[in-house]
């Protein structure tokens, strides 16, 4: 979905981070918060009242104290040139400084049952209150109407106007998040090797067909006609994880990740994820076998008593957890994995589930591999989001999101959009490359992943289209950060903006995301012949985040210390130094091939070719920073040295 420019004017942008602006008086002593509307919750839209006796459970979230105080000591810590640098807080500093008082959580619990409410959760951090009611009671504590809205395809809850609070809890109340069912919108960014984002397991299963390479360059399509007077290598059929750590160069540095503990937060949790992963690493890995001891779990049940999830698809995300949790094993072996599934594909369980790691520090790095459309959200979720991922920069926790894998999103939105989270400003936003890894483990060369594909036809080759590729561009939602000041060429910086203003540019850096030049990845899946473990080809910048996120957990072991919110360092250091490979865009093509019905050649075999770095968005990779790659690619040990 898509803000519009007129809703987007109206946040105030403070220090990078959106703000409201003063709460509007309403009768009775009320205020409203801005923005809790959606712009898509319109009579048009409306085809349902709620009823009245629905289950929903919700999150008023806190105001922390003194949030301009947050924001400054949160610069502070992470730039290199800061004297304070990298003099991180610990869990219990953060909330006595900064979280909200015992005071104003008693208050808000009071007014919550007092509307008859039951009060569930309060983290440590002390960053929101739970309540699960009616929707009745959700009316009349909001003073709103719930109905449900078609909105891209989905039938989904939110309120017809603004919500409002009394007066007296206003200044206390940064947010609600899950009155409206809009974050439902979030979906993984992974790409299958089928070349568009499908749901693989455990439902229906599926595999590459051959041929295909073991290596970039193994073997050479010569039976089919040549594409623009070339005859193209095979796809890769999945690089491996040592693959990978030679292309990187985080293989032979005597660290592997051992000391850090890498947090994956997704939706819901796959039934057969240890065994899953630990059989992909026992073939695929052999030397690096994932341990029990190296990996837990902490998974937030599903509420019975609430309205089943709308449209969350549970299979899909648990492709996307697999994904996740051996790639990032893959890429740094010795590392501890915590996987935190979220109860639902809703913020209303993604927050909670980062704010867990975050609340109590419960890892050094987490990755994140999930987005939305665009950056049409809801300021509230917006606010909720920045104060948590702030938390996590005081605290010395690296936090990365996938910069989402639909290019530009003019495709899907008619207009250019990076996603959210990724362009929020206190997080890394990794985005996609393609990479041709050759058969001595060295990459020949690395672009920006934006793919087109050309179906082959009775001989010939049909015109080139769009498939998938790194998300990336200019944030309408939030200025440029301090650390981009002087890096992003202001060409990119005032896409998107009015006047003089520069925005957010994503992503920050880059890793493997072309599923066409994907990683390996080993999942028990549901075949015609039964449910069984097998492997395929994959990628996304959900390949992407967890990949980096490795290489982080490799760099503090290898430094002998946790780095934190890194985009700071790494933006001084492309000005500085070759620790980041910058990414050029290279001409090239794979020819692929793939079954028909997914799984077998029972139903014939599909013929296409794949360009790795496809010219025809808004974005592109070029020399220098650029919106598709960000500054480049981590380059191998003077990485690791300089990070």
């Amino acid at each position: 979905m898509r803000r519009s420019s007129t809703l987007l004017l109206s946040l105030a942008v403070v220090g990078g981070l959106t703000a409201a602006m003063p709460a509007a008086a309403s009768a009775q002593g009320r205020q409203d918060i801005p923005q809790s509307h959606p712009l898509w919750a319109n009579a048009q839209a409306k085809v349902a009242d709620t009823a009245p006796a629905a289950k929903l459970s919700f999150r008023v979230y806190l105001n922390q104290r003194d949030n301009a105080g947050a924001e400054a000591l949160a610069q502070a810590v992470s730039d290199p040139d800061s004297k304070t640098y990298r003099q991180f807080l610990s869990t219990d500093q953060v909330r006595d400084r900064f979280a909200a008082g015992d005071a104003t959580v008693n208050a808000v619990k009071a007014w919550l049952t007092g509307s008859g409410f039951s009060i569930g959760d309060i983290p440590s951090n002390r960053a929101y209150v739970e309540a699960t009611g009616t929707a009745d009671q959700t009316q009349n504590a909001f003073g709103v109407k719930l109905g449900k809205y078609k909105v891209k395809g989905q039938t989904l809850r939110a309120a017809d106007k603004n919500l409002s609070v009394p007066a007296n809890l206003a200044g206390d109340v940064l947010g609600v998040v899950g009155v409206d069912q809009a974050t439902n919108l979030f979906k993984p960014d992974h790409a299958t090797g089928s070349g568009t984002p499908s749901d693989v397991a455990p439902g229906p299963g599926f595999r590459n067909a051959r041929p295909c390479s073991a290596y970039y360059g193994e073997k050479v399509d010569t039976t089919d006609p040549a594409y623009n007077g070339k005859h193209l290598p095979y796809a890769p059929c999945g690089y491996t994880p040592a693959q990978l750590r030679s292309a990187y160069g985080v293989d032979k540095v005597g660290a592997d990740g051992k000391g850090t503990t890498i947090a994956i937060v997704d939706a819901f949790a796959s039934p057969t994820i240890y065994a899953d992963a630990s059989t992909y690493a026992k073939k695929n890995d052999p030397q690096h076998p994932l341990k029990q001891s190296q990996f837990s779990q902490h998974i937030f049940p599903a509420n019975p008593v609430l309205e089943p999830p709308d449209q969350c698809d549970a299979a899909g995300w648990y492709g996307e957890e697999t994904l996740d949790v051996e790639a990032a094993h893959g890429l740094a072996p010795g590392a501890n994995i915590l996987y935190v599934g979220g109860e639902s594909c809703e913020d209303n369980a993604l927050d909670v589930a980062l704010n867990y790691v975050i609340a109590g520090h419960k890892a050094d790095i987490v990755s994140n591999s999930y987005g939305d459309t665009g950056e049409d959200i809801p300021a509230d979720e917006v606010k909720v989001f920045n104060q948590i991922s702030l938390q996590a920069v005081l605290e010395g926790i690296g936090v990365y999101f996938s910069s989402g894998d639909n290019g530009d999103e003019v495709a899907r939105l008619g207009t250019p959009s990076p996603d959210f989270s990724a362009s929020a400003p206190w997080i890394t936003a990794v985005g996609g490359t393609s990479i041709a890894i050759g058969k001595d483990g060295k990459r020949i060369f690395e672009t920006g992943w934006e793919t087109s594909k050309s179906s082959l036809t009775n001989g010939v080759y049909g015109p080139a289209a769009y498939t998938s590729g790194s998300g990336g561009g200019t944030s309408r939602l939030f200025t440029q950060p301090f650390y981009q000041k002087g890096v992003v060429p202001d060409a990119l910086a005032k896409k998107n903006q009015t006047g003089n203003t520069k925005g957010r540019v994503v992503p920050d850096i880059s890793a493997i995301g072309d599923p066409n030049t994907g990683f390996l990845v080993g999942q028990t899946q549901t075949f015609p012949d039964g449910a069984y473990y097998d492997q395929y080809r994959i990628g996304g910048t959900s390949l992407a985040s967890p990949v980096f996120a490795g290489i982080m957990a490799v760099a503090d072991s290898f430094d002998h210390f946790h780095h934190g919110f890194i985009n700071p360092v790494i933006y001084k250091l492309t000005s500085r130094t070759p620790a980041i490979s910058d990414v050029k865009h290279v001409d090239a093509a794979v020819e692929r091939v793939d079954y028909a019905n997914s799984v077998d050649a029972s139903d014939g075999l599909l013929t296409s070719v794949r360009t790795l770095d496809y010219q025809g968005l808004t974005i592109h990779t070029t020399p220098g920073y650029d919106d598709v790659t960000g500054l480049g690619t981590p380059n191998g040990l003077l990485f690791l040295l300089l990070v």
